[in-house]
């Protein structure tokens, strides 16, 4: 016997599939997330470190602005991370299928300018 959340969840595959990816569109997604994270493990770090200088020296303030500025600096890395992917998963098999059709045609152009 399934689950509510079972039941759930094949319902809601059945009304909006979940988009199958293709080899580029997952590396694209693999390569967003690497620099993302990066760059949001970046900035927790750099902005850490200048909290921390700002209550050794006992300034509430510059820490409370520090701790704001890290807050809004993530969540729009987060907002940024998450438009690009939603990017990706929005291109479609057309154009991949565009995409793969230039590059077969792409040869035999080559092949009727040299005859």
């Amino acid at each position: 016997m399934k689950s509510a959340y079972e039941l759930a969840m094949e319902r809601l595959e059945k009304n909006a599939p979940t988009p199958k990816l293709n080899e580029h569109q997952k590396e694209r997604i693999s390569e967003l997330n690497s620099l993302y994270g990066s760059r949001i493990a970046e900035k927790e770090t750099f902005l850490q470190g200048e909290i921390v200088k700002e209550k050794a020296k006992g300034d509430r303030t510059a820490v409370d602005q520090l701790q704001d500025q890290l807050n809004r600096e993530v969540r729009r890395l987060h907002v940024e991370w998450e438009e690009k992917k939603a990017h990706v998963y929005a291109e479609t098999v057309d154009d991949e299928a565009a995409l793969e059709t230039l590059k077969t045609e792409s040869p035999a152009v080559d092949q009727q300018e040299s005859a």
